[in-house]
């Protein structure tokens, strides 16, 4: 595979997972096209591609890569100089941290996606715990230190759209959470972060939240508690 092939990446805008391969793109300075699809009504030349059917869905030539954390590692790889600490064991101890970031970002749209109350504080308590860890391992500025790293690519889109709920609905996601909520700040406002979504995100994602439905008619509890905030 030659490395000077422009990639194309096949997205659904409000995809934190997509996201993250769009903030490395940026990050690594490379051009790049992207192709939007409607994950609700997938086409069949995509479903004939993505094995998982799933974005993001990176495509190099007649090759294509799945799983974000997969085509981080390739975009890292062969943009230099890496993302990644070069010690091998802090490497891993890297890759092991975007693992966590992908499991928060799943107990926070549970949350966002709520259907009752208790369901709504069952996945805020969960999503809250899952930070207590890293609180400790966040050197400043950034994950590592100085240095920007695929962790804090990984995490960068769960911070986005938990700022954008706590404005919305006066909650605060990281209580207690000193160091983290510095690092979040520090990449929600970050430009590859800014630019890596369309520029009516905010809104698009919290309209997205407003249309979810318990049991298929009944708004959800965010849902209700975004639109008594409008």
């Amino acid at each position: 595979m030659t490395t000077h092939i422009k990639p194309e990446l096949i997205s659904f805008d409000l995809c934190p997972f997509v996201q993250r391969s769009v903030i490395t793109l940026i990050e690594k300075d490379v051009e790049f096209d992207v192709t939007y699809i409607d994950l609700a009504n997938k086409p069949q030349w995509f479903l004939d591609i993505s094995p998982l059917g799933k974005v993001p869905t990176l495509r190099i030539g007649d090759r294509v890569l799945f799983e974000s954390a997969v085509i981080n590692e390739y975009l890292d790889e062969v943009n230099p100089p890496s993302f990644h600490p070069a010690d091998p064991l802090e490497k891993a101890h890297n890759r092991s941290w975007i693992e966590v970031g992908s499991n928060q970002i799943m107990n926070a749209f549970r949350m966002m996606i709520a259907q009752t109350e208790p369901d709504y504080e069952t996945h805020r308590k969960a999503t809250i715990a899952g930070f207590r860890q890293v609180e400790y391992l966040v050197q400043g500025p950034f994950f590592n230190g100085p240095k920007f790293s695929l962790v804090d690519a990984a995490w960068a889109p769960l911070f986005a759209r938990l700022a954008l709920l706590e404005r919305a609905l006066g909650e605060d996601y990281l209580p207690g959470y000193s160091n983290l909520r510095v690092w979040a700040d520090r990449l929600v406002k970050r430009e590859s972060v800014i630019h890596s979504v369309p520029e009516n995100f905010g809104e698009k994602f919290l309209n997205y939240l407003k249309a979810k439905t318990y049991q298929g008619n009944t708004p959800g509890y965010v849902a209700q508690r975004l639109a008594e905030a409008s």
